[in-house]
């Protein structure tokens, strides 16, 4: 062939991987598009985003020294915090810019493995259809539709990225080539340590389809150790990835201690269930409760020997390398999550399948090939299928993710379609809280009890529940039963400190309030409501500390920036009173509160223009607020214009009857007419 004529074909090999990158691209994105409408949802994401005080403060040496350093929520994953950090920047806190960049990180996740299963092998087809099985596939819905699981499609791409690098590398092997291989890996295990067994899936792409372990028994082992010691290195970020991730876990408790025996049960039938799954993708839900000692002999038994005929069947056809690669790249990948070590109270979850059922796709795609060629069914039908198949994929998908739309949506349907949810109870329990239907709130907490009495967050979300009502001595019983069971809990601890403030009992308060410094001395509710503290028994100054220490942590909460220009007042610091109205307006300028400690401030000094204005921002807030109405007839009567005056202390006694001061000075005001 002339290199002309080898140049064309070239041009035209890669115009065709172009448009195929392209309509998979659009796949994704069609597939994905309605996520641009959905919210937070009600399980960790307020932990990693929304109430996380560590990404609202953005990129900073601070911020970037904490991410590599903290273990929050028991996980070390600092490349996953940095990149929510971006996007609050660039978002702020709008879910539609997270969920944009999850599902972005997906679509180039699915055209990376595209590319890379077509370097490695040379089928072009088949490649694209197991990308366009990972593109669509409802199992993947929870990793790219839930913000939190940032760190699953971020560290599969790095993961993708890592083989891509490994292939370059055995092309044409330098040092430098390798170092990119060990960057990439280590950025992935940054995001998450899923990849843990990525140096022994590279081994396996040693076998099938790059053949560096020869063909014979005797090239096999002579390549073999050579190979083994290649990826040695790559084992440094692993080992230092597990050992971090085993440390994250137990500063939460999170490794479970379960039996031996239990894990492995659960471990071989979640093996199963993802296979079934995979195949008949419903009933999928964000949470599947862990059943221990009721898992049925049967069914760990069936799975079993579902999973050795599978085995069996690999192991006869293994001259057939993608069986083998396909099979143990889904053995492998999964055994990290399988529940072996077992972390939470999840018996299995939808987004461990993220990458470990590529494998499986694998030996589909390249098994129904093989059988359509012994069929002699021309690429037309195959094709065909493929389009079929895909298209169903695509429309169970966008059904599910509905379903991920808000909290409540969410929950409803994990609770439907499982059963002894204790953790879409709780979640679902506080959703309903938050939208003001206490009465069915509590039904959910008090379920979630029934389920798992041994839940301290559903014990302190009862006594949230309760405090609310009033029932301060059930609220202290149940918070302090929270802490009983998990003596770290931070809420509880700080949601006793606040009922006990509200009783006036200082000394308990602080003792709570201290207790979850000690834990964690940047909890900044912690540092507000010491402020509270400080303020209810008049110790303005020591206020002041506390409100700043809070400020210093989160700089954005517009309740403590007003609270401290309370404080302010109380000491005589008009001028920076002021300035933290100022800020507090800015950042909620909803609050007709504020508006009126604004005004107060501003009338001390003289400025009754300007006080003026605020309490009358203040009334167009809130119409029915009387202190506006009091204000303004103060300044009205400083002001000499006592008809405008009355008028005012008027409206005061017809929105509040009983408040005696504004009686007492329209009264005055009659007097001296």
């Amino acid at each position: 062939m002339s290199l002309s004529k080898r140049e064309q074909v070239i041009g035209i090999f890669r115009s065709q991987r172009l448009v195929v990158a392209i309509l998979l691209s659009i796949l994704t994105f069609l597939i994905y598009a309605p996520v641009r409408n959905h919210a937070f949802v009600g399980l960790d994401d307020n932990r990693y985003v929304t109430e996380n005080i560590w990404i609202q403060q953005g990129l900073s040496l601070e911020s970037l020294s904490w991410a590599m350093t903290s273990f929050k929520e028991g996980v070390w994953n600092p490349v996953t915090w940095v990149s929510f950090m971006l996007d609050y920047r660039v978002f702020g806190l709008d879910p539609a810019g997270y969920h944009f960049t999850n599902l972005i990180l997906h679509l180039v996740s699915v055209i990376l493995l595209f590319i890379m299963l077509h370097q490695l092998t040379g089928a072009f087809w088949r490649s694209a259809v197991v990308a366009a099985l990972f593109a669509s596939h409802p199992l993947n819905v929870e990793s790219v539709a839930w913000i939190t699981e940032r760190k699953n499609v971020l560290s599969t791409l790095f993961g993708f990225l890592t083989i891509n690098a490994y292939l370059g590398y055995v092309r044409r092997p330098s040092w430098k080539r390798y170092l990119l291989v060990a960057v990439f890996l280590s950025l992935g295990l940054m995001a998450k340590q899923m990849l843990v067994t990525l140096p022994c899936l590279l081994l396996l792409l040693d076998y099938w389809p790059l053949a560096r372990l020869g063909e014979t028994w005797e090239e096999f082992r002579k390549h073999v150790p050579r190979l083994i010691l290649e990826k040695l290195p790559l084992m440094i970020p692993v080992v230092g990835a597990s050992v971090l991730t085993v440390i994250a876990a137990q500063s939460i408790d999170g490794i479970s201690s379960l039996p031996v025996g239990s894990r492995l049960a659960n471990a071989i039938l979640s093996y199963a269930l993802y296979l079934r799954k995979m195949v008949w993708p419903i009933d999928l839900a964000v949470f599947y409760p862990y059943q221990g000692g009721s898992l049925g002999l049967g069914s760990v038994g069936l799975a079993a020997l579902i999973l050795i005929a599978i085995s069996w069947g690999v192991w006869r056809l293994r001259k057939s390398g993608y069986l083998v690669v396909g099979w143990l790249w889904y053995l492998g990948t999964l055994f990290p999550v399988s529940g072996v070590i077992q972390v939470g109270g999840q018996a299995m979850a939808d987004r461990h399948a993220y990458v470990p059922l590529i494998g499986v796709f694998i030996m589909l795609v390249w098994g129904a090939e093989e059988v359509a060629h012994h069929l002699q069914l021309g690429k037309i039908w195959q094709l065909g299928a493929s389009m079929c198949v895909v298209t169903i994929l695509a429309v169970l998908t966008q059904f599910y993710l509905s379903y991920w739309e808000n909290t409540r949506t969410l929950f409803e349907h994990t609770l439907n379609v499982t059963s002894h949810n204790y953790i879409a109870h709780n979640a679902l329990g506080l959703e309903l809280k938050q939208q003001g239907d206490s009465v069915a709130a509590m039904a959910h907490f008090q379920q979630a009890l029934e389920i798992n009495p041994q839940y301290a967050k559903a014990y302190n979300n009862l006594g949230m529940v309760l405090a609310e009502q009033g029932q301060l001595v059930k609220a202290i019983n149940h918070f302090s039963e929270a802490l009983r069971l998990n003596p770290r809990l931070l809420d509880a601890h700080n949601n006793s400190g606040m009922v006990y403030s509200s009783q006036g009992k200082f000394p308990e308060a602080m003792r709570h309030f201290s207790a979850v410094l000690n834990i964690d001395p940047n909890y900044v509710r912690a540092h507000a409501n010491m402020g509270l503290l400080m303020a209810a028994q008049n110790n303005f100054y020591e206020a002041i500390v506390w409100y700043q220490r809070a400020l210093d942590i989160s700089p954005r909460l517009f309740g403590t920036h007003n609270n401290l220009g309370l404080a302010l007042m109380e000491t005589g610091q008009l001028d920076q009173a002021a300035i933290h109205f100022d800020r507090a307006i800015t950042l909620n300028p909803n609050s007709a509160i504020v508006y009126i400690n604004s005004a107060l401030v501003k009338m001390r000094t003289g400025q009754m223009d300007d006080a003026e204005k605020n309490l009358t921002k203040a009334i167009k807030i809130k119409p029915d607020i009387s202190e506006a109405y009091y204000y303004l007839g103060n300044i009205k009567t400083y002001q000499g214009e006592v008809q405008t005056a009355r008028d005012y202390y008027q409206k005061v006694l017809d929105y509040d009857p009983n408040n005696l001061e504004a009686r007492k000075r329209l009264s005055a005001l009659r007097t001296e007419e």
